[in-house]
């Protein structure tokens, strides 16, 4: 067989390859919100291993840029409770950190309860591990706000989510204590 009727054989079948396995886009709840959006793609990973699963990938070499795949829910059936959002999470070649978020944000005072998985990060290659974010929600809150976040280059998956009320037993993530504010500004 001649060479180039090899090598055109061989690109149309990563073609066809690349195709089945291309991404669906999200479904229409989901989003991509942070300091650089426009620097990162999501959708559902239709390739092995992965099918099924929503990604958030960084589609630059920006060290950098962050940002979070998310859903924004109504706190409505959630006010006065606790609840856990948890997921299985994956990451390739992350070159920061990814983890799980969430944060409740209220109709006129913002951010009521926040937390980003900071403290615990998840770096570079890992396979599936299940991570959760637990916080309470106040009674005045407005909206649940839930995600992953991809801070770097790389990728992040996430897959078999689940969000749930959960007693008061099941302890509030917090990232911790912050430095005392000063009592006066340093002019």
């Amino acid at each position: 067989m001649k060479p180039q009727y090899v090598l055109a054989a061989a690109i149309a079948a990563t073609s066809v390859m690349a195709l089945a396995a291309a991404p669906e886009p999200l479904p229409a709840q989901w989003g991509i919100t942070g300091k650089n959006p426009e620097k990162f793609i999501a959708g559902i990973d239709q390739s092995d291993g992965f099918r099924g699963a929503k990604f958030l990938r960084n589609k630059t070499d920006d060290a950098k840029a962050w940002a979070a795949l998310y859903q924004q829910i109504s706190a409505q059936d959630y006010l006065g409770q606790r609840i856990r959002f948890r997921a299985r999470v994956r990451t390739a070649d992350i070159g920061n950190w990814a983890g799980l978020w969430m944060r409740v944000d209220g109709a006129t005072r913002g951010s009521l309860a926040f937390y980003n998985s900071h403290d615990k990060p998840i770096k570079g290659t890992t396979d599936w591990q299940e991570r959760s974010v637990v916080l309470d929600v106040p009674t005045d809150a407005a909206s649940i706000i839930f995600g992953v976040i991809g801070d770097g280059t790389g990728s992040v998956w996430i897959d078999q989510l689940s969000f749930e009320k959960v007693g008061q037993d099941v302890p509030v993530d917090s990232l911790g204590p912050r430095r005392p504010l000063p009592s006066a500004p340093t002019l």
